[in-house]
């Protein structure tokens, strides 16, 4: 990328900041569906700033009361077992692609009530909110639950050569396209879709594997298990070398050596991070009213929808390159940025998982009755399911999730740089640009949170 069009990203990415910043009051709510309503008495402009002001002070004290010895005493705690597990993997396989079938055939037959259809339920309450957010904070279980992963392992392979010039970037095509179609097409309201869009990607995923082997399609090319397997490095438990389980503090996983490879896995790093965002802005009222005006104009949402997905990603990731040149500037390092990029690039998975864990918390808390009553009879669930009513200060916890995986990041990116770097000024002074751009995220993920929901701009 040409250092001008980064620097335009960057003073783009600036501009929509500064726009936001005198929006109003903050209004502050919970979850995927804000279900929480509430309000801070202050005004959005010192509501953000004190929250990119909370993780620009937690960097300084990082800096002031740490050395090389306390880092390497936290990343070095760890405990053991050494427990084998493939008798409960070959079960939860079995059991994961029963689910898979349940799903296609309840969102075929079931009824077509979006918050009674058990397909619907449990694809976006139990697995898509509830299910993610353990993989961050418990522990990456994916590959024991993985139904396309045991089909395909059932099933003889071509193990015919995968470009290695691919590398990564079809799993961030991938991943891209599904949040698109999760936020253009009614997916969450519309059983029998759902069900036929498992069914279309079930059968994309099986044939890549027969082609490829499991190892290599589910190892470089599907964007659900790249994403499990990045998102399960911030949570404490590992899997160990033997086999086993390992349990670390969260987070420390992410400063192992070589975990984003590649500009192509930098580049999936950062598109975690873009598509939870996209999918809380594009219902806040500043997308509304952009989207209306750029339709009036002239815009077809078919153009304005995917069009704002890739401007969006392109601005997050080049805003991060430019903070990696930037770094080696202020670090004076005769490392190159894609080495800097490379290393720094996993600290910005604990603020993906804030921002996921605060987007969609109220989202699985107000549906999960709803969820167990249509799994207790899938095919005639109760007619007026119950739902849980959050109270008004839930939104705070969305808050406080988005604020803890930002303070999380920093450490991760302190702790990266004193392994990168000899000298202590330089790795303090290495982190300064990627400091500004972990507090441009969070003040830009507390406006998202923290604003009123909006009606869909076109129905």
């Amino acid at each position: 990328m040409k250092r001008p069009t980064v620097r335009t990203l960057a003073l783009g990415g600036f501009a929509l900041l500064a726009g936001t910043l005198f929006a109003g009051t903050a209004l502050a709510h919970g979850g995927g569906l804000r279900a929480a309503a509430g309000s801070l008495s202050v005004p959005t402009w010192l509501f953000l700033l004190t929250g990119g002001g909370v993780v620009g002070a937690s960097f300084l004290l990082a800096s002031f009361v740490t050395d090389r010895a306390f880092i390497r005493a936290v990343h070095g705690w760890r405990r053991v077992a050494s427990t084998r597990l493939d008798g409960v993997v070959a079960l939860t396989r079995v059991l994961s692609v029963a689910a898979l079938l349940g799903v296609v055939y309840v969102g075929l037959v079931g009824p077509q009530e979006m918050f009674r259809n058990a397909a619907i339920l449990l694809v976006w309450v139990g697995w898509w909110a509830g299910y993610v957010a353990t993989v961050y904070l418990v522990g990456n279980s994916w590959p024991a639950l993985n139904p396309w992963r045991a089909v395909s392992e059932w099933l003889p392979s071509l193990d015919r050569d995968y470009p290695d010039r691919l590398g990564a970037w079809p799993s961030v095509v991938g991943l891209l396209a599904l949040v698109w179609l999760e936020v253009v097409s009614p997916l969450a309201d519309d059983p029998r879709l759902l069900a036929w869009v498992v069914v279309g990607y079930s059968i994309v995923t099986l044939a890549g594997a027969l082609a490829f082997g499991p190892d290599r399609w589910f190892g470089s090319v599907d964007p659900v298990a790249r994403l499990f397997r990045y998102y399960g490095r911030v949570a404490p438990i590992q899997r160990s070398e033997d086999g086993g389980l390992e349990l670390r503090a969260p987070g420390m996983a992410l400063t192992d050596a070589r975990l984003a490879d590649g500009r192509d896995e930098v580049a999936f790093v950062v598109a975690i991070l873009w598509v939870t965002t996209y999918d809380g802005f594009v219902g806040t009222p500043l997308w509304t009213d952009l989207a209306r005006g750029a339709v009036g104009a002239g815009v077809p949402p078919v153009v304005l929808y995917p069009a704002g997905l890739l401007a969006g990603y392109g601005l997050f990731l080049g805003v991060y390159w430019l903070a990696a040149r930037y770094s080696r500037k202020t670090a004076e390092t005769y490392l190159t940025p894609d080495a800097i990029a490379r290393r720094f690039a996993p600290s910005l998975l604990p603020i993906a998982a804030g921002y996921h864990l605060a987007h969609f918390i109220g989202l699985f808390v107000s549906l999960s009755p709803a969820l167990v009553a249509a799994l207790s009879n899938p095919l005639n669930p109760p007619i007026n399911p119950s739902v849980v009513v959050l109270p008004s200060w839930f939104g705070m916890l969305a808050v406080a999730f988005v604020l803890l995986g930002h303070l999380l990041a920093v450490w991760v990116a302190h702790a990266s740089a004193y392994e990168v770097f000899p000298g202590r000024l330089q790795a303090v002074r290495s982190q300064y640009p990627f400091v500004v751009v972990m507090v441009l995220y969070t003040m830009t993920s507390l406006w998202i949170v923290s604003a009123p929901s909006a009606e869909p701009p076109f129905v």
